[in-house]
């Protein structure tokens, strides 16, 4: 399956990339920028994520993600002994994950490839994980078998460590994940909810502002040019459900807290824009061609060029107003990547 429509395109620098978490070169959690950008009024806001209750009101729903990240990058030697490593996706089935296999480069980072047949992997303490085919949703990642009675949740404890694309220093598990984090279960953090810290999450709340969760387990996000997200776990819950349907029916705005909040939801809304509970895998797809039926706004970290998650952006706002939006970043320093600043999208 590919994208719907051409991804926005643009020039990074490795200026504009964080790799240090914000509360290690700042006050906290919450010392990073935050662009507002108003759609229909066309207007960019620049703020600090500390002060984003300035631009939410009494009645208005976060919705958030409470899926925490677990160490799922794994080194593995394959059958010619290259040192690989294994990033574990998503389980499909008893016994079968989707996976990558990446090249370690100096730094701690690692690249695409290698370009490997199907074979069987060996892994730390004696775990052996066999590649069966290629996904057919998503070439470049591995339908394998792992062969194990072991708890993998405890396993990836043991022998694994944070996905990380960039070379850069290395951080605790406890660096990559949110404050709303209680089930583990994600590949990659749910980043947009970082700088979320108590002290603010309790002012919303003083304030009127209601926050909800959803669980969505995220899968890898090192999708290539024109690929899709894979297919993700969630469960929607029959209180959040009611929560959202009940506060929109009284003109509060639904907020969504990162693209896998809105993933979630448009999986379990109907044509009338009611939430109703659920839980499965989810394949949903959100486009400037599908729409957004389920959330009235978004907060965001900054995504790659050519991402797949720009798509989703352009169902919140129209592709010349985002990519206004992303000069601004640019030429303002504003950062990129599960450490970076953040973006609110607004009606």
């Amino acid at each position: 399956m590919t994208l719907l429509t051409e991804p926005l395109d643009f020039p990074l620098s490795d200026s504009n990339i964080a790799t240090v978490p914000a509360e290690r070169r700042g006050s906290g959690r919450d010392d990073v920028r935050l662009m507002v950008a108003h759609r229909d009024a066309r207007s960019i806001d620049h703020e600090t994520f500390s002060r984003i209750d300035r631009h939410l009101a009494p009645g208005d729903v976060l919705v958030v993600n409470t899926s925490a990240t677990v160490p799922a990058a794994v080194e593995a030697h394959t059958e010619d002994g290259s040192l690989v490593k294994v990033h574990f996706a998503t389980p499909i089935a008893a016994g079968l994950w989707t996976v990558e296999v990446r090249t370690p480069v100096e730094g701690g980072g690692t690249a695409p490839g290698p370009d490997l047949s199907a074979q069987t992997l060996r892994l730390a303490a004696g775990l052996r994980l066999q590649l069966l085919t290629r996904s057919p949703r998503t070439p470049r990642l591995w339908v394998a078998a792992v062969t194990t009675r072991r708890d993998l949740l405890s396993y990836f404890t043991a022998h694994g460590e944070p996905i990380r694309y960039t070379a850069g220093p290395s951080w605790p598990l406890a660096d990559y994940q949110t404050v709303f984090a209680t089930a583990p279960g994600s590949a990659e953090m749910p980043s947009a909810a970082r700088p979320f810290t108590p002290e603010l999450v309790t002012r919303l709340v003083s304030l009127g502002i209601a926050v909800v969760p959803i669980l969505l387990h995220a899968s890898v996000s090192s999708f290539e040019e024109g690929e899709s997200p894979g297919e993700e776990r969630y469960h929607v819950s029959t209180a959040t459900a009611a929560v959202i349907n009940a506060m929109r029916a009284s003109g509060g705005r639904i907020i969504a807290i990162g693209t896998t909040v809105v993933r979630a939801l448009e999986s379990v809304v109907d044509d009338t824009g009611t939430i109703h509970p659920g839980s499965g895998i989810t394949d949903v797809i959100v486009s400037p061609q599908s729409g957004v039926h389920s959330a009235d706004g978004l907060v965001t970290g900054w995504h790659e060029p050519r991402s797949s998650h720009l798509g989703l952006l352009e169902a919140f706002i129209p592709k010349s107003q985002l990519e206004e939006v992303y000069e601004e970043a640019r030429v303002n320093g504003y950062l990129w990547h599960e450490f970076g600043d953040e973006l609110l999208i607004l009606p």
